[in-house]
């Protein structure tokens, strides 16, 4: 790898080109109310999110040069900028915020408000952004060299890559394009169900199924076969270890949580009244195991970057500019205040606190631990859930209690996720300007207006979902937001069923023994098994991909990076459809809605074989795209 002395960026310092433009600010917004969209969606199916910079880099670079016809790679690095932060605000707030809307239904009280959910994304993306900035000097400069930054890097050549922009950002609209039709056939005319399911009478308490859709096979596709396989292994060991066994141990018992005797609950009564609670008690532990394990990295990085900071380069050009600190302190100091003062944030100064201190702990785990394993792997609930077991015992000691204080915890969890889910953004973005030649404080500022659509945007599209669907259903299960709200109960209440929560934290211990990632499994175990074998159909794709013979290692990576583009135009199609497919879940006509009038159109339904058979023609589109070759190249 180069050493960051010798490194010299695509742009010099001493040259000028257009950056933080008009044009660039327009697209990169869009960008980022698309993909911000896009992902809520997704993350509220499925409980992961993915990263946007690439998708956005090429969409920029097949506007800006091939319709509009400028030549800036700098203008293009500022729209993925820009646009990649509707992703990483979309991450933080579909991690905790439902669970707000979720206690207003079963307390029949108002929802939150716009605005209320608008400031509380605000204040987590703009701290997210000033936290990173005193970190840059030590992650970006010093650390080039040692902290690859995958995602930063990968965008950067994509960038660097600029004249095939046109081409590229063709592919990605053309999965958009194909999820769309397709999501819209399944979900909104009802073709045939988007979740395939079977039982196995034969095996019982035990079930396999596959959500058919496109934004599963894509992520699948895009996380690799070793994530997708760890995933399936925790579904595996809910549907066909655990709850066979309490079928065969429970019998017609009535069993705690549930209220029914276990043989009559069926596959999804089991995973709903016990499985959930394992999954969490897994998910709770393997965060807070990465934390811990992390705990040497935090402060190693904390030291190094307040020793840069503090003996600042004496040279001052282009490329070593950040917001001036002096200015970034006041921002942080009249953001706590508005988050004790302002009524609509319900937070008091205790929360502000919290935040503030937690906040910059935890921008600092999240921007070093990107550096190494990249955004996708930033255990960002890992470190929601430290942070409300924290702050709910502190509310509840200081006499905040029930659900005023719930709603502070989960507003305090709000904030800190989206602060971590950003200053991880923040940090790949920084390392892809570094490579290109960027200018930080330009970037900085491009972050920060990013941050302010998304924000906006993001309250629209979780009041919309909810107004929809409601969070918690089977059309958007929400399943992080459900284990943030269990844990913030379950600590205030002391209502959750503990034994089942132990069950999963120690089995989460038993799998990091094994070396197993813990986060993926633990997911895999938490959310049903229907989520995780369609990601496991798009994993064994770039499996065979990766394991085929090639002419070259060029030809290898090109296929891959096609993939990648493909499948992110899968993920954003089918969010967008999911978004207006919840408009028309609210349009009133006749006796329902919309929504219903068009899944009533056809009054045909291909039932699950017609489903499966469907998903395997897109799977064969993910394929076709993949072995695209480029203008002028002859296919093998």
């Amino acid at each position: 790898m180069e050493d960051k002395k010798e490194f010299k960026p695509f742009i010099p310092a001493d040259r000028v080109v257009p950056e933080l433009t008009v044009t660039s600010i327009i697209i990169g917004a869009l960008l980022a109310v698309l993909f911000g969209g896009a992902n809520a969606y997704l993350g509220l199916r499925v409980g992961m999110t993915v990263s946007a910079s690439i998708p956005a880099a090429v969409i920029s670079m097949g506007i800006i040069r091939v319709i509009l016809k400028r030549d800036s790679i700098l203008e293009n690095n500022m729209v993925q900028t820009i646009g990649s932060a509707g992703e990483s605000v979309a991450a933080g707030a579909i991690f905790t915020m439902p669970a707000l809307f979720m206690w207003a239904a079963e307390a029949g009280s108002a929802n939150p408000s716009l605005i209320e959910i608008s400031l509380i994304a605000l204040c987590g993306g703009v701290l997210g952004v000033l936290f990173m900035i005193p970190l840059r000097s030590a992650l970006i400069v010093e650390e080039h060299g040692k902290l690859p930054y995958p995602e930063g890097q990968a965008c950067a050549e994509v960038l660097l890559a600029g004249e095939e922009g046109g081409a590229k950002a063709g592919t990605v609209f053309a999965g958009l394009g194909i999820a769309a039709a397709y999501k819209f056939i399944a979900d909104g005319l009802k073709l045939f169900p988007s979740e395939v399911d079977f039982e196995i009478k034969s095996y019982k308490g035990s079930g396999i199924g596959m959500d058919v859709l496109p934004a599963l096979a894509g992520v699948g596709y895009i996380c690799g076969p070793k994530v997708s396989s760890y995933l399936l292994a925790g579904g595996t060991v809910g549907w066909f270890v655990l709850m066979p066994l309490i079928v065969l141990f429970g019998g017609d018992m009535v069993l705690y949580p549930a209220t029914a005797p276990v043989s009559e609950l069926g596959t999804w009564g089991i995973w709903g009244s016990f499985i959930r609670y394992i999954g969490a008690g897994a998910v709770a532990a393997g965060g807070i195991l990465s934390l811990i394990k992390s705990l040497p990295m935090i402060f190693r990085t904390f030291k190094q970057a307040m020793a840069v900071y503090g003996k600042k380069a004496a040279e001052s050009n282009r490329l070593s500019k950040d917001l001036p600190m002096n200015i970034v302190m006041i921002a942080v100091g009249v953001i706590a205040i508005a988050m004790w003062l302002i009524p609509a944030i319900p937070v008091n100064l205790i929360g502000a606190i919290i935040i503030i201190v937690f906040g910059f702990f935890f921008a600092t785990v999240s921007s070093r631990m990107v550096g190494i394993v990249g955004s996708s792997n930033n255990p960002v609930s890992g470190m929601a859930i430290a942070t409300l077991l924290i702050a709910t015992m502190l509310l509840k000691a200081s006499g905040n209690i029930g659900m005023p204080g719930m709603v502070a915890a989960i507003t305090i969890g709000s904030i800190i996720c989206i602060i971590a889910a950003i200053a991880g953004d923040t940090s790949q973005d920084l390392k892809t300007g570094f490579i290109v030649g960027a200018t930080p404080v330009k970037q900085q500022t491009g972050e920060l207006i990013g941050v302010v659509v998304s924000a906006i945007a993001i309250g629209g599209v979780l009041y919309l979902l909810s107004t929809a669907w409601g969070y918690g259903s089977s059309e958007l299960p929400a399943p992080q937001a459900t284990l943030m709200k269990m844990v913030v109960e379950g600590v205030m209440g002391g209502e959750l069923p503990w034994a089942l929560i132990f069950v999963g934290a120690f089995i989460a211990i038993v799998v990091e023994i094994l070396q197993i990632p813990v986060l993926p499994f633990a997911v895999g175990l938490y959310l049903p098994i229907h989520l995780s074998t369609p990601i496991m159909v798009g994993g064994l794709i770039r499996l065979y991909y990766d394991k085929k013979k090639m002419d070259s290692e060029e030809d290898r990576k090109q296929m891959v990076e096609n993939g990648v583009l493909y499948s992110s135009g899968l993920i954003a199609g089918e969010g967008l459809v999911g978004i207006l497919l919840a408009v028309f879940a609210i349009i009133p006509m006749g006796a329902g809605t919309l929504g219903d009038f068009l899944g009533s159109c056809l009054g045909i339904n291909l039932g699950n074989w017609g489903g499966l058979f469907v998903f395997a023609l897109l799977c064969a589109t993910i394929i076709l795209f993949i072995n695209k070759k480029k203008k002028g190249n002859v296919g093998k």
